[in-house]
């Protein structure tokens, strides 16, 4: 058991009978009253964050959790297939578990969050930015720059983004994995 003390970003905890990781926290001593901590969590089975106040010296019940660097192998209809870089173990993972799968290349390296008390996997997280090339996309029409004008454009994994009208088929972009927005042109 862990109290409110331990509480940081990254900690994970069971909560109302699911895993909640910390996303932000603040700890609160108004001038009257008792002192909390105020919480934002993020249910690991849903992805779903809430907002959560716990009174201090509250205890919380802490999932001990180890992360893995994993080289996406394949998918098929059964799931995406991970390997483990170190022991050559193989997992499945299914599409629910992974924030945004259509910027996982085959052979990239991610990170899966595996819970140590069943060793079962519980996301996976993808580096924040990836370069992806342009494999399709409208060209932009010359001297049409004076807005920020966005076109849609297809990557090499078939994944779909918004890029400004100077992208154009061949370029390598760089792409923000979390929110799947354009960045800049690498």
């Amino acid at each position: 058991m862990a109290s409110t003390s331990d509480i940081k970003n990254g900690f994970t905890f069971r909560h109302n009978h699911d895993i909640y990781s910390v996303v932000e926290f603040q700890h609160v001593k108004p001038g009257k009253g008792a002192a909390f901590v105020r919480t934002k969590i993020k249910s690991l089975s849903t992805g779903r964050v809430l907002s959560e106040t716990f009174p201090s010296g509250h205890k919380v019940d802490e999932v001990r959790v180890e992360r893995h660097k994993m080289q996406f192998l394949y998918k098929d209809d059964m799931g995406y297939h991970f390997m483990n870089a170190e022991s050559y173990e193989q997992a499945t993972i299914q599409e629910a578990m992974i924030d945004n799968p259509g910027f996982m290349r085959e052979g990239d390296t991610i990170e899966v969050l595996y819970n140590t008390e069943d060793n079962t996997p519980l996301t996976v997280d993808l580096p924040q930015y990836v370069e992806m090339e342009v494999t399709y996309t409208e060209p932009g029409i010359k001297g049409d720059t004076a807005t920020n004008t966005l076109k849609p454009a297809t990557l090499e994994t078939g994944a779909e983004v918004r890029v400004p009208l100077f992208v154009n088929t061949g370029d390598k972009i760089k792409i923000d994995t979390r929110s799947g927005s354009y960045m800049s042109r690498v």
